[in-house]
């Protein structure tokens, strides 16, 4: 029988009319779906991953571990996942194992999972030819005293419910934006802890450079913007991203500052380089005079019947060393703006409209943390030096390589689990943009309300998974490796549908 609730199960933001009468979708009659119609479609896709890991035995438990985060209800780390598939209750360390095995070639796995994201989409968001990648960082609370790279960490916040400091791991992520029908996906392609750990004295890198070798990991050859919040307008990933030949996308502090070039003097010129800036303008003088700004009817994302003023100027930044533009927005309901970008050729509205496609991995990272439970992993090292309250970074170059070696393993794990986790809900948004009939068609449960055009969300296809895993288990255990390979570890005794097909 169809499960009865009220949950909110579509994407976006825009109010597109949807059908205001209760829906009942469709329960998944026995034998109706074709089990390979769900779970086909997904095993297919992750067998692309296979090139990222030494030895078959692992990429199939790195299946088994990502096909148990898309289908678990509850995410209590590991053990959720041996009660999603029913495993039995000693392959829970096999599970563990798996996570710090070196047979998975991480860096491998993200810059192909890059590849098969960019194949499976349709339709990724394009603005003159080139792809939008968004980029920013996520703060997790974590507790341990026994885990790495956990240190005191300040929150930027006008939520008062959410505290200043917190002890956790800090993380950079970045995900590729596609459209899907009336809607816009965030697609998580790879997360990183990037504080906490000092390897050595003489590395003076920051999180703007370990956010340049996310993105160089990718490996992605296609040119794309890159979209991020004012911390990243800096020069170092101006000159990283121009390096490579993409653009940035940002916005910028209300106290920055810009100049105009320098006028060329005429007669006989002074010794030395020649004077390259100019006149210094703060960028909050370009809101200033709000009467002589344009006016535009708002692009932002799901926006209508708003009309905005902008002002655009295109002048020297210091940081970056060249000539940027900027884009200064009075929106009537939001404030003000100062926008930049690095690619003269863009015209203020799609500058406007690519930065207000950034809100879109904050959604990302709301249902990894709350659906998929990407971040919920609490793995100790049993051999580590106790943190102490209010700890900060932990610094490694003086402990023993033995001890460094350990840490390294367990950070491994950590990043091993949070890619299945991307993978996993990277597969999700994939079912819901490209099969949405057949996903609401296997959902068998109830809805308040669809909005038609809206692609379901990952809670909704993690549903129409559950509903037809047994199904797909007992179908095609003969036919299928990874059915077979769930099937013959599953504590079939404690399974209703096991002891009837016995």
């Amino acid at each position: 029988m169809p499960q009865h609730g009220r949950i909110d199960a579509t994407h976006g933001i825009d109010s597109t009319d949807g059908m205001k009468q209760p829906h009942f979708a469709s329960p998944l009659p026995k034998n109706s779906v074709s089990p390979l119609s769900l779970w086909g479609s997904w095993w297919n896709v992750l067998q692309l991953l296979r090139p990222a890991f030494s030895r078959s035995r692992p990429f199939m438990w790195f299946a088994t571990i990502v096909a148990g985060l898309a289908v678990r209800s509850d995410l209590r780390g590991v053990t959720s996942i041996v009660r999603a598939l029913n495993l039995r209750p000693n392959l829970y360390d096999r599970l563990l194992q798996n996570l710090h095995s070196s047979a998975i070639k991480l860096d491998q796995l993200s810059a192909l999972w890059a590849q098969v994201a960019l194949r499976l989409f349709p339709q990724p968001v394009r603005v003159n030819g080139r792809l939008i990648l968004v980029g920013d960082g996520i703060k997790i609370p974590k507790r341990g005293k026994k885990m790495p790279a956990v240190k005191l960490l300040h929150q930027q916040s006008d939520c008062c419910t959410k505290p200043e400091y917190i002890m956790g791991h800090s993380l950079q992520a970045v995900c590729l934006l596609v459209d899907a029908a009336l809607s816009v996906f965030a697609v998580p392609l790879a997360v990183r802890i990037h504080e906490g750990l000092v390897w050595s004295n003489r590395d003076k890198r920051t999180l703007l450079d370990k956010m340049l070798l996310l993105i160089e990991t990718l490996a992605i050859t296609t040119p794309f913007y890159f979209v991020a919040d004012a911390y990243y307008a800096a020069g170092k990933i101006v000159h990283g991203l121009l390096k490579q030949g993409n653009h940035l996308v940002t916005r910028v502090r209300s106290n920055a500052v810009a100049y105009l070039a320098a006028q060329a003097i005429n007669g006989r010129r002074k010794r030395g380089r020649p004077k390259r800036y100019g006149q210094k303008i703060k960028l909050r003088s370009l809101l200033s005079n709000v009467g002589a700004m344009q006016e535009l009817a708002s692009p932002v994302y799901g926006e209508r019947n708003v009309t905005i003023r902008y002002r655009v100027c295109d002048l020297l930044w210091r940081p970056a060393g060249r000539l940027v533009r900027f884009v200064a927005v009075v929106h009537p309901t939001r404030g003000s703006w100062l926008l930049m970008s690095t690619d003269l050729s863009l015209s203020a509205m799609e500058i406007i409209r690519i930065y207000g496609l950034r809100f879109k991995i904050e959604h990302t990272f709301k249902q990894a943390a709350r659906q998929i439970g990407s971040f919920a992993y609490h793995f100790w090292m049993r051999h580590m030096v106790p943190l102490l309250h209010r700890n900060g970074n932990q610094y490694l170059h003086r402990q023993s390589a033995r001890y460094r070696d350990q840490v390294r393993r367990k950070i491994h794990a950590y990043h091993v689990f949070m890619q299945a986790a991307v993978v996993a809900q990277g597969l999700l948004q994939y079912l819901a943009v490209v099969s949405p009939k057949l996903v609401w068609d296997s959902f068998g449960s109830w809805l308040r309300t669809i909005r038609p055009g809206i692609p379901p969300s990952e809670l909704v296809v993690t549903n129409a998974l559950r509903q037809t895993l047994p199904n797909f288990l007992v179908s095609c255990a003969k036919s299928n490796s990874l059915a077979k390979f769930i099937a013959s570890r599953q504590d079939k005794h404690r399974m209703a549908i096991f002891r009837l097909a016995s």
